[in-house]
């Protein structure tokens, strides 16, 4: 099918879900909704974060509506898929619907976290969410809705690193550095990478970061050079915030081969704890695995293979793909 994929840029993310529908014999056009085309988009995405009813953020929100229409009437396709699309005002949804065109819209943050009212989320379905609390939620509300993770892009490429220790790659926030700092503290070699992280003098301005944050650093990474570091690596944390679905980290450190320390219990709905992946309760706790990851080479080389046998088969964005296609038939 002739598939529109309309998403924001979402760190590269939407290419990657346009390979995964390309792998499963889609011909895919992909229009990202918030990156600017020119001086003016530009300054329309800087206004988004405005105020969200000021009249700056709706004259934004209302360019970017138009443009998603616009992409919708030139490309013609047989099947949409919608990212996230919190920004879209009610006319874009009238135009998909009047269009007759099977859709689906999947979302990757909580329901808390975006702009929809319930008359909304009423039209744009059927939704995906990979949130298990908002499946309930709208289903609650008579709404249609699939519990669908997001996943591994097993299609990417993995650019080669070195890193003998254990890493962290993702944003810094006070709760992360303060664990990381922990096991430095209980002397567990770590190494965290990412803007907020680094120590070069154009990310410290760029961030704002301009206090130390205790721990060894790195540069944001791409997500090829990422994935390499994370395989690289002795073993890599997953620490969430304050999510309740699972990041596409939680599926691409097994999934590059890499020893995964997850901080949620419920990660087992995924994938086998002890075996496949590794979980941790108690900062004290992190610290012992971290040690033993180190120590014991062997064992934390199962764990690498049958995270990334468990991910290939069930995890992948091709498979997520699957799933969304089944909804918008």
């Amino acid at each position: 099918m002739r598939v529109l994929l309309v998403s924001p840029a979402f760190h590269g993310y939407a290419r990657a879900m346009a390979m995964a529908l390309g792998a499963i014999g889609h011909e895919v056009s992909v229009h990202l909704y918030d990156r600017p085309v020119d001086m003016r988009s530009r300054v329309g995405m800087r206004l988004l974060h405005r105020p969200p009813e000021g009249g700056q953020a709706v004259w934004a929100r209302a360019e970017l509506t138009v443009r998603a229409i616009g992409a919708l009437r030139s490309i013609r396709p047989e099947a949409v898929l919608v990212v996230k699309g919190d920004q879209f005002g009610s006319d874009w949804w009238e135009a998909l619907s009047e269009s007759g065109v099977p859709h689906v819209t999947w979302f990757y943050d909580e329901l808390r976290r975006m702009r929809y009212s319930a008359e909304q989320l009423s039209v744009v379905g059927p939704i995906a969410t990979y949130s298990a609390c908002d499946v309930r939620t709208l289903a609650a509300s008579g709404i249609t809705v699939t519990h669908v993770p997001l996943g591994f892009d097993a299609l990417a490429d993995v650019v080669d690193r070195s890193h003998e220790g254990i890493s962290f790659v993702g944003a810094r926030y006070p709760g992360r550095e303060a664990t990381l700092r922990r096991l430095v503290a209980a002397g567990v070699t770590v190494k965290a990478f990412g803007r907020g992280w680094s120590r070069r003098p154009l990310d410290i301005i760029r961030s704002g970061q301009f206090r130390h944050p205790g721990v060894a650093s790195g540069p944001q990474l791409d997500r090829s050079e990422s994935y390499g570091l994370m395989k690289a690596s002795a073993a890599t944390l997953n620490l969430h915030g304050d999510q309740d679905g699972f990041t596409m980290r939680t599926f691409e450190a097994p999934g590059v081969g890499a020893v995964h320390i997850c901080d949620r219990q419920d990660v087992a709905m995924h994938y086998e704890i002890g075996a496949e992946t590794l979980v941790f309760s108690t900062e004290e706790e992190l610290a012992e695995i971290c040690h033993r990851v180190l120590a014991d080479p062997v064992w934390a080389g199962s764990i690498r293979e049958r995270g990334r046998k468990r991910t290939l088969a069930e995890h992948t964005l091709v498979h997520r793909m699957r799933t969304l296609e089944t909804l918008w038939a």
